[in-house]
């Protein structure tokens, strides 16, 4: 289960992301609104979203009605020091699903996101997107972003790309690459596969801090964050 967590207390950040893997969960973090509406936009597979109200630049109310605005319902818990009943009247008209004032114990939050995480998903997930790790492909806009960053491929590196997306974990051959990719069979005196390959690594791999596409030799390559190992 994946949660975005947005709050510009470090120490309150830290200490919510360490409870929540303790339990299990995936946690990514932002410590502003303006890159919590970043990675809710451009990154994939969000259950939940918990986000401060109170913070510089944008709000967590504005960072849920942006995203509403854009047709992404992911699950969004608010959480502030306020208890005015105003507060949480505009949180919910916003569309937010639930709120939490602070202070409050831990196991209470956690029981409202698991609470969250068990409604039918609903989050803006276009059939015409294929997305792995923080990577996504637009199949429509022909593009590609990764991590938010926008990154310009050739259409044949564009439909390399699809088919590792379209079957990540599994080990790719170079047969099968060429068949899918090329259209046609594979000539072993050719490296045209382990060229384009090594074009796309450099484009989708390169500057980033994980790795994505993997070499097994004597095998062929396989689409896998090297967080997994």
């Amino acid at each position: 289960m994946r949660i975005l967590l947005i709050e510009d207390e470090i120490k309150t950040l830290q200490s919510l992301q360490q409870g929540l893997e303790e339990e299990g969960w995936t946690v990514n973090t932002a410590t502003n609104g303006e890159a919590g509406l970043r990675l809710a936009v451009h990154q994939s597979g969000y259950d939940v979203i918990v986000s401060d109200i109170t913070m510089p630049g944008l709000s967590g109310l504005e960072v849920c009605q942006q995203l509403r605005e854009k047709g992404i319902k992911i699950p969004m818990l608010l959480l502030t020091a306020l208890s005015e009943l105003d507060d949480k009247v505009t949180g919910l008209e916003v569309g937010a699903d639930d709120y939490l004032t602070k202070p409050f114990e831990f196991r209470e939050l956690l029981a409202r996101v698991k609470a969250l995480a068990r409604r039918p998903n609903v989050s803006f997930r276009p059939e015409n997107m294929l997305r792995f790790a923080d990577i996504e492909q637009d199949l429509d806009a022909r593009t590609v972003r990764r991590a938010g960053t926008l990154i310009n491929l050739t259409a044949r590196e564009f439909e390399l790309l699809e088919f590792f997306l379209r079957n990540p974990g599994k080990i790719l051959s170079k047969i099968e690459i060429a068949e899918k990719v090329w259209d046609v069979d594979f000539d072993t005196g050719t490296n045209i596969v382990e060229v384009y390959v090594n074009y796309l690594r450099n484009k989708v791999d390169k500057g980033f801090d994980h790795k994505l596409i993997h070499t097994q030799f004597g095998q062929g390559y396989v689409l896998r964050s090297d967080r997994e190992r």
